[in-house]
């Protein structure tokens, strides 16, 4: 229920937000700059969020933030100028920012704790409710206009409260741990060579998500066929976190797992650089399982053994939404410049930086195993 409810609502806002801000009258320039300030505050708060988890109590801190998203995004339909806009974005984003991470802090220990279910099978839950509510959000607008995208998003945040007072409690830290939990968590080897791994890795994502599409409309592939080449895509990210990646996660263990995401990642972009051959295409997409879904689910048994649990919402945050969202930020500006300059060959970039992540996961299982 939460993670459905969770992706859910941003499947559903995610897709038409800019055409909302558009249709208010705010410039492509003022779009620009309210979601670069909403993912300033994301960064910004995102550790801010975990430690406050982490003292707290993470379930409390998740039902306040997803009854907060609920309501402040509804400060957007009366908006109709770029600073009443604006305002609204970066509290949205400040409520928004401890969703994923909180719920991923509970769910992981949960699924250890209690072996009745694994966490990649809820993650997997999450990308299909993505999916789900990317397709009702067309449907939503087409008959009711972008309004409802903030009203359903609203909807779903909120539904996801009551399905948290039943999740299994995690221990809380005292004042002094979570002052000094910065330093304590990127002092651990481990973690600290895992959040190198996967700011590599999954950022080497940015060019793909801000290019791919623009470049294979200009070589001439049909929407529908990008259509079925980003459906691939997901559909993989789904049936790695659900039916593939758990079995393989507890075989090969969490290095070799991020050395094959990482690997992946080498040949995926590499495909990208040279060819848009549709069936080399259709052959290479579903690597996403592998360069996402797979590290991500690597990740987070990186940090279920060598995190204490006490600060593992500040752990999750440091991931997700520092680490992981500087690495975005940065690379997709980069991507920018590269892919002016080179086409389609800067995608050999992205490659590189998959290379350079590989050797960074060797004799990560020796101290995890320790």
């Amino acid at each position: 229920m939460l993670y459905a409810a969770l992706f859910g609502a941003f499947g559903t806002e995610s897709p038409f937000f800019p055409s909302f801000l558009a249709e208010r009258g705010l410039s492509s320039t003022e779009i620009a700059a309210a979601l670069a300030a909403g993912t300033i505050v994301r960064l910004t708060s995102g550790p801010l969020a975990g430690m406050a988890a982490d003292l707290f109590g993470t379930k409390r801190i998740l039902a306040l933030a997803a009854a907060l998203a609920g309501a402040i995004i509804l400060l957007y339909l009366p908006g109709a100028s770029f600073w009443p806009l604006l305002l609204v974005c970066m509290l949205h984003s400040l409520a928004i920012t401890p969703l994923n991470p909180l719920a991923d802090a509970l769910a992981l220990p949960a699924s250890l704790k209690e072996g009745v279910f694994s966490y990649g099978a809820v993650r997997g839950v999450g990308s299909a409710s993505f999916v789900v509510g990317t397709m009702a959000s067309g449907f939503l607008v087409a008959r009711y206009g972008l309004d409802s995208i903030i009203v359903s998003a609203s909807v779903l945040f909120v539904l996801m409260v009551p399905s948290i007072p039943f999740l299994p409690p995690t221990p809380r830290a005292s004042a002094e741990t979570v002052k000094g939990a910065l330093f304590v968590l990127l002092a651990i080897p481990p973690y600290r060579r895992m959040l190198v791994i996967a700011a590599m890795v999954i950022g080497s994502h940015a060019m793909s998500d801000t290019f791919a599409v623009i470049h294979w409309r200009t070589s001439g592939i049909s929407s529908i066929k990008i259509s079925t080449l980003l459906a691939e895509a997901v559909t993989s990210e789904i049936v790695v976190f659900i039916v593939v990646g758990p079995p393989i996660l507890r075989r090969l263990g969490p290095a070799r797992c991020l050395a094959i995401a990482a690997a992946a990642g080498i040949v995926r972009w590499a495909v990208f650089a040279t060819t848009t051959s549709v069936g080399v295409l259709a052959v290479t997409e579903p690597l996403h399982g592998l360069t996402f879904a797979l590290l991500h689910l690597a990740c987070m048994r990186v940090i279920s053994v060598c995190v204490p649990e006490r600060l593992s919402a500040t752990a999750q945050s440091i991931y997700g939404t520092l680490f992981l969202g500087i690495s975005s930020a940065t690379l997709t500006l980069a991507s920018g410049s590269l892919y002016g300059r080179y086409g389609a060959p800067a995608f050999w970039a992205m490659s590189l930086l998959c290379v350079g992540a590989l050797p960074l996961t060797r004799g990560l299982s020796k101290p995890l195993a320790e």
